[in-house]
């Protein structure tokens, strides 16, 4: 059996999948990320194999994506977790044409074609529009960023978040528990802001029919609700989108593998490759 594997250092998450010759994945691994993406890129990478019980000598290609991908001192390769998260969404989604991309410190928006990227439009420049902006909001109102959904979702009623500025934000929300309005309210408001600020930026690509969310934010429930309420259509979400730009990677890194094999130009892990293709054989 020969193995590929993909590894994303996200700024709060780092990644890593392990996939066979038929594109199935056979372990990952999630882990928090912090200052020291090689030690964590070793790590993740590590536990990974140990699920699949190899070593990282039978993995044949390796391909790094996402903010800290050229600090993976073992990948063959370093790829943007755009046109990784592309590829692993059209693994889990082939009729997909649109991904929301919802990590910690940005989000983004991707339009695909045939698993290749057409079109994108990113948040990078502020916390808004971003996890990292429930995150904040969630201390102010003293709730757990874990439970701040099903707070939302208790809701009857919600208020209007006006600013964009997250400090700003912030400020609205103290104002609102000044006036003694219910927290499930300006939980359910907050999800709403943050989800139409999503819903604009994508706008400015065009939205089209299947649409995927992925990262952190797929596990959110009241902000994939609302973002289906300000879309106005179905979203999916994929089995575990976390892992969405780690199996893209894997699966871009077994392709190259494959190429690089056929047109006889050989690196070490592609002869590696070579010989267990002769063995599977024998």
């Amino acid at each position: 059996m020969m193995y590929f594997a993909g590894i994303d250092i996200g700024s709060t998450m780092t990644k890593a999948v392990v996939i066979n010759e038929a594109e199935n994945i056979c372990g990952y691994v999630l882990g928090p990320s912090g200052a020291e993406h090689r030690r964590l890129a070793n790590w993740v990478m590590q536990e990974a194999l140990n699920k699949v019980g190899i070593d990282i000598d039978h993995v044949v290609y390796i391909v790094s994506t996402g903010y800290g991908r050229v600090n993976v001192p073992f990948a063959d390769a370093d790829l943007t977790e755009i046109t990784c998260h592309a590829r692993g969404i059209s693994k889990w989604v082939p009729q997909a044409h649109t991904i929301i991309d919802i990590g910690g410190q940005d989000s983004k928006g991707i339009r695909i074609k045939d698993g290749r990227v057409t079109n994108f439009v990113m948040n990078d420049k502020c916390a808004a529009g971003t996890g990292r902006f429930l995150e904040i909001v969630a201390e102010i109102l003293g709730v757990k960023i874990e439970d701040l959904a099903e707070f939302s979702l208790q809701a009857k009623e919600k208020v209007n978040i006006s600013n964009i500025c997250t400090a700003f934000a912030g400020q609205e929300v103290m104002s609102f528990l000044a006036e003694g309005i219910a927290r499930e309210k300006i939980a359910a408001g907050l999800h709403s802001s943050l989800a139409k600020r999503i819903t604009n930026m994508v706008n400015r690509i065009g939205v089209a029919k299947e649409v995927v969310i992925t990262g952190g934010g797929a596990k959110n429930k009241a902000l994939v609700k609302e973002l289906e309420n300000h879309l106005d259509t179905p979203v999916q979400i994929p089995p575990e989108p976390l892992v969405s730009g780690a199996l893209g990677a894997a699966v871009i890194g077994r392709e190259r593998a494959l190429k690089a094999l056929a047109a006889g130009n050989l690196t070490r892990k592609e002869r590696q490759l070579e010989e267990a293709r002769f063995f599977n054989e024998k």
